[in-house]
């Protein structure tokens, strides 16, 4: 969608800006929180996707409040809530609007629930998204509060408070230099900490018995900025509200995965969630398999066995939340998931990886980029396939990853080695394949591993393994391995069994014994 003309209203002798996006039956203004530039906005792919997705169904009227992103700038001094409702009068009044739904975002939820109190004829529901009615209780104290503006202080602009509002989105190295981006052009540094201390003077609670409005609240469960309970307290005084929670600590209602929440506003204010669509976009897939549940069964016995799948997948569950992977078990041992960003998908097959190293079990990971098919059941697509024919090449505790994956996470200050080519059907060349490294992974592969070697020799082995497998030999547990090569336990625990996998061997005394026959000793 092309990013509509920013034109002014008028209210009193200060000039709002404001932008009006798609043709609905309904009007719904955006009431942004802390800070907001119309224009600067549309340059980050999630707030656009939002802003497209609301505008599908609503004529989306946004407006960035005085002092702030492209309205006229004032003295420190901001104006009280009372002022920036007329703000939102005018707008509405400018651009025709004589009934809207609004939704209050955060800080804009508080000026959102006195217009609706206010105006109850020019408000037709009320949406509060992440938001409060008493700053100090919960947002922040006075000391946060203050910690808050020195942070301010110091670093405005530079993208470091980004971490403050979004530390999941954050880990997508792009959003923290947009992030920075923003706030520059958002507010001064001087009028930030004026808003900032704006805000902690807020408190609504008196106001919200008198909210006589069709009324949806929505909030993340773990919000890094907003208490849950904020978001609960709103629901329980105002009449009739309905409250939705989601899953999440990001705050902002654009970052993480959100098309649940724009599906909530979408039935709310029309009756109907939007038809399933077999979307064809570009996703980054992830496929990991279990190695070996069969002889992992038999070494741990049925219970125990059975015990760490139901833990194995319990923690799968909780990864794929804090990354937004959208995933589903294939049988007992496989997952496929779907990621936004390739990035988050790297990042969930690390987390992945050392949550089953915790359990004794590993994992074979793959992670390639392309088009896939989202359907009501799952994905489908080419994608799907290239990646779960990477995933069939990746050895126990490996990660690899296609070349489009490298090229695009760029920057991410993500490590990789080269795995060489897989020829894949469909494809006209072949798949350029790197290994995803990390701290405990930095060991180059052996040449036998690489080409896909089966032989149950020690040359299977990566170099790391082979010293943990020659003190395991001479009796030492795991805290005494680690702390001669200067690892974690938990590490050296995951090595231990990846060797046991790989050497197909049941126990550790079994491993000590195989290293005494002969001249297999000398690579040790």
């Amino acid at each position: 969608m092309k990013q509509p003309e920013t034109r002014y209203a008028k209210s009193g002798e200060v000039r709002i800006a404001y932008q009006v996006v798609g043709q609905g039956s309904l009007d719904l203004v955006f009431v942004p929180g802390f800070i907001s530039n119309l224009e600067v906005h549309w340059e980050d792919p999630g707030f656009t996707h939002l802003l497209n997705r609301l505008s599908a169904f609503t004529r989306l009227i946004l407006f960035d409040k005085r002092g702030t992103g492209l309205s006229d700038r004032v003295d420190n001094h901001l104006p009280n809530l009372e002022t920036r409702m007329d703000d939102v009068r005018a707008v509405m009044d400018a651009v025709g609007s004589g009934r809207a739904a609004l939704l209050g975002a955060s800080e804009g939820g508080p000026m959102s629930i006195l217009f609706a109190a206010t105006y109850p004829e020019r408000t037709r529901a009320l949406i509060l998204y992440g938001s409060y009615a008493h700053f100090h209780t919960w947002v922040m104290g006075r000391e946060g509060l203050e910690d808050f503006i020195r942070g301010i202080e110091s670093n405005w602009g530079s993208g470091a408070n980004a971490v403050r509002f979004a530390p999941e989105q954050v880990k997508d190295g792009r959003f923290e230099g947009w992030w920075g981006r923003y706030e520059r052009f958002a507010a001064s540094p001087s009028a930030a900490i004026a808003l900032a201390r704006m805000n902690a003077a807020i408190d609504v609670r008196s106001v919200l018995a008198s909210i006589r409005v069709p009324t949806l609240v929505l909030h993340r469960r773990d919000d890094a900025r907003i208490k849950f309970a904020g978001g609960q307290y709103l629901a329980d005084k105002i009449k009739g509200a309905r409250f939705v929670a989601f899953p999440g600590r990001d705050h902002p209602i654009w970052t993480d995965d959100f098309d649940p929440i724009v599906d909530e506003i979408e039935e709310f204010l029309t009756g109907a969630r939007p038809a399933p669509v077999p979307d064809r976009v570009l996703s980054t897939v992830l496929v990991a398999r279990l190695v070996s549940p069969a002889r992992l069964a038999a070494r741990f016995g049925d219970r125990i066995w059975n015990e760490r799948l139901a833990m194995w997948r319990d923690q799968t569950g909780a990864v794929m939340t804090r990354f937004g992977g959208r995933s589903r078990l294939v049988g007992a041992e496989d997952i496929v998931a779907h990621f936004d960003g390739p990035a988050r998908a790297v990042r969930c097959a690390i987390a992945l990886r050392d949550a089953a190293g915790a359990l004794d079990i590993a994992l074979s990971q793959a992670v390639h980029t392309g088009e896939i098919e989202i359907r009501d059941d799952g994905i489908s697509g080419l994608a799907v396939h290239v990646t779960e024919r990477i995933s069939a090449r990746a050895a126990a505790g490996e990660i690899l990853v296609s070349g489009v994956v490298t090229d695009l996470v760029a920057g991410a200050g993500l490590r990789f080695a080269e795995r060489g080519n897989e020829t894949i059907d469909g494809l006209d060349n072949p798949v350029h394949l790197h290994a995803v490294m990390t701290e405990q992974h930095l060991e180059p592969m052996s040449k036998e591993r690489q080409t896909g070697s089966t032989a149950h020799g020690l040359e299977i082995l990566t170099a790391r393994e082979r010293e943990v497998l020659a003190f395991v030999a001479k009796g030492l547990s795991n805290p005494a391995i680690a702390d001669k090569l200067g690892l974690s336990e938990h590490t050296v625990k995951r090595h231990v069994a990846n060797i046991l996998l790989k050497l197909d061997l049941p126990t550790r005394a079994a491993a000590a014994a195989l290293i005494g026959r002969g001249p297999v000793q000398r690579g040790l």
